[in-house]
């Protein structure tokens, strides 16, 4: 047993029950899976509806008669009071709880029942298998790290019982990019995980001194890109360095693992967990084939209701016979940033700068930074307040902190911002070449 799982089971999560639930849905046919699949959905409805006043006002305490009937909820919805999110048949200690901002700039925290948790990482162990991991396999992990003492200590303490080692991805120069070289030469990981561009960024470098991976770690069997979407170009690159197939992994923490590639990179949608929806500008399904928004109903969550969820990505697909086939996703490919040393870090770091501070502001709604200059940031909030002259000065010192010394931070309230042509609105944008 990983300690992730020792874990899990000594916090009360029921990790083999979900197992057995999971395996019980993969031996069902195609056409009773679909069936109980239905089913789930408007169980899922039906209990919020009783059980969660917030979902009972969305829904003005009626049972719509058709599911397309039922709204499309957003970020922006879930960003009030989690108290006034959970269902009444919860407390605080039968709860999994966690804070997303990621790259969309809309923070807000978010609970899950231990059930639903515990399917989420049965899930994950069961895609892990096809790529010969399970949860206790070595893992060399590009991500930041809070550089807080007991956040940090926290972590890194984590990373040693999991079995990872951590690359953190606030420094990606080369000298940085070679003793992270250095270590991989004289470990045993069994794969790489972790955000694309930084995963991307080591991949150039070794492109440059003309040097393989696998060579160096004969261990490694797969390279899985997380957070940021990874692009065919982006996948030629990491693969002509590292020498291992290179697998994206798409999800969003509020929710769950939403698909995972196969080897031929066939998307692998979670549909044990997640009822996923493609939809128009006009909120219809799409069932030839094109280009639409996704929206998610989380069917195990009993907590908080996410049903038919918009995320904020889309997605292209192909017609399918029995289900929805992504051959595209849309958004989620963060900048890097130049830093005026010539330093170079993951646009990832301003989620670590900035979530201590900016999930304080009771009236943030969202927020996007953007570089205008090597030494320069502007920070556009979508908020009732200004931030405070205390927050700002904090933010410029965790700045200092975690990227360097000397930076400028501008900050601006403002009324709206403006979505990309996917319709996603990025958290950070890098004008600087």
């Amino acid at each position: 047993m990983s300690f992730l799982e020792l874990s899990l089971k000594l916090k009360g999560f029921p990790l083999k029950k979900a197992e057995e639930e999971l395996k019980r849905l993969k031996s069902l046919s195609p056409e009773e899976f679909l069936s109980r699949q239905n089913e789930k959905k408007w169980e899922i409805v039906r209990y919020h509806l009783e059980n969660n006043s917030f979902y009972k006002n969305k829904l003005n305490n009626k049972l719509p008669s058709s599911w397309q009937e039922i709204p499309v909820l957003t970020k922006s919805d879930f960003q009030i009071s989690p108290d006034k999110l959970i269902s009444d048949t919860f407390d605080n200690s039968e709860l999994y709880t966690g804070y997303t901002s990621g790259s969309s700039g809309h923070p807000f925290r978010y609970a899950k029942d231990k059930f639903s948790h515990a399917m989420t990482w049965a899930l994950i162990k069961d895609r892990y298998k096809n790529f010969g991991l399970d949860l206790n396999s070595r893992q060399a992990r590009f991500y930041g790290i809070p550089l807080e003492k007991k956040e940090y200590y926290i972590e890194k303490t984590k990373d040693f019982l999991s079995n990872r080692k951590r690359f953190p991805v606030f420094d990606l120069s080369d000298e940085v990019l070679k003793k992270y070289l250095e270590i991989f030469r004289h470990s045993s990981f069994e794969y790489v995980y972790g955000y694309t561009n930084s995963i991307v960024l080591f991949a150039r470098y070794l492109n440059r001194k003309n040097i393989s991976l696998k060579k160096e770690c004969p261990s490694l069997k797969v390279c899985i890109c997380t957070s940021e979407n990874c692009s065919e170009e982006d996948k030629m690159i990491i693969e002509k360095a590292f020498k291992i197939p290179v697998i994206n992994e798409y999800g969003t923490s509020e929710v769950d693992l939403i698909a995972f590639e196969d080897l031929s990179g066939k998307w692998l949608l979670s549909n044990e967990n997640v009822f996923i929806e493609i939809l128009d500008e006009d909120g219809n399904n799409l069932t030839s084939g094109g280009e639409g928004r996704i929206v998610l109903t989380a069917l195990h969550n009993k907590a908080m209701p996410f049903i038919r969820y918009e995320i904020g990505d889309r997605a292209v697909i192909e017609p399918d016979e029995n289900e929805i086939r992504i051959v595209k996703l849309l958004g989620g490919i963060n900048d890097e940033l130049i830093l005026p040393s010539g330093k170079r870090s993951s646009s990832i770091t301003f989620y670590f700068i900035t979530r201590s501070i900016l999930e304080k502001i009771d009236s943030l709604k969202e927020f996007v930074i953007r570089q205008t200059e090597k030494d320069t940031f502007v920070f556009e909030i979508v908020s009732e307040t200004d931030i405070s002259d205390s927050q700002a000065e904090q933010i410029r010192k965790k700045m200092d902190e975690y990227l360097e010394p000397g930076l400028k931070a501008e900050f601006k309230r403002v009324e709206k911002i403006e979505r990309t042509k996917a319709g996603k609105m990025k958290q950070f944008y890098s004008y600087v070449n």
